[in-house]
């Protein structure tokens, strides 16, 4: 049987209310033919283009998210945005852990936990983002990075809150303008290292758990990427945040993935 394949993108602080919603409303009329049954496609938006986001496109073809989201409910976090705010919306996805909260706003693991068990805790999809800068690719401690952002990320977490998880993976070394594409075998060698941990940690359940890469996906690498027995989607920037551009890249990617 093959595998669902995911694909989804991050619009960061790019894209105002309005280019948001024509955004969206095109994706989910170049795609609305692909079988959700096959892929899922998701899309995270800024905090103010939400609202409108929400209303304004199929959620069977489009998932929505969050960037971020505050560990609590309610109370004195000026800036934050709480779950229960995020519920309103119906939103379905929360991002946790994207590497510039984590090294230009200076998340630790042990925060990206705290939000974990929030997410999981109010019903949202909960995407963990995990990755290893280039220095710590240099000093040869990848492996060990990642394991340790997925055991301090997923502390307490049960199995029975496995169908809820994602992870992305993304070098920070290869993420944003001057971001260098990890290659295909890189990339599949450390999905294997998450795979196995995430095993560690929820056994056979962990085979649920999609694997996503993100870091430079463009429509050069996107079909070698695809076909990595241990990559389950691509979670695409750039390449991603024209409609026509990422339909072409998802059509290109799902038929490679399918004639291999």
């Amino acid at each position: 049987m093959q595998k669902k394949l995911y694909f989804g993108t991050n619009l960061k602080m790019y894209k105002n209310i309005a280019d948001t919603v024509s955004y969206l409303q095109k994706l989910a009329e170049n795609t609305k033919d692909i079988s959700r049954d096959e892929i899922t496609l998701f899309v995270i938006p800024s905090f103010t283009s939400l609202p409108s986001a929400s209303t304004s496109v199929d959620h069977n073809l489009i998932k929505l998210g969050a960037q971020n989201m505050c560990w609590e409910e309610e109370g004195q976090f000026t800036g934050e945005i709480s779950p229960l705010m995020l519920k309103e919306l119906n939103l379905e996805l929360v991002m946790i852990g994207h590497s510039e909260r984590r090294h230009v706003f200076g998340e630790t693991d042990f925060e990206e936990n705290k939000k974990v068990h929030a997410a999981l805790s109010h019903g949202f999809t909960t995407l963990l983002c995990i990755g290893e800068t280039a220095a710590e690719k240099e000093y040869g401690i990848s492996d060990e990075v990642l394991r340790t952002q997925l055991k301090v990320g997923f502390h307490g977490i049960t199995k029975e809150q496995v169908p809820n998880i994602w992870v992305a993976y993304e070098p920070v070394w290869s993420i944003g303008v001057n971001g260098i594409p990890a290659s295909a075998e890189y990339a599949e060698e450390k999905h294997k290292i998450i795979k196995s941990t995430l095993f560690e940690l929820f056994g056979e359940e962990a085979s649920d758990i999609p694997v996503l890469y993100g870091g430079s996906v463009n429509p050069q690498n996107a079909n070698q990427l695809i076909v990595q027995p241990s990559i389950d989607g691509l979670f695409t920037g750039r390449s991603a945040w024209q409609a026509d551009n990422f339909n072409s890249l998802i059509r290109d990617a799902k038929e490679t993935y399918d004639n291999q």
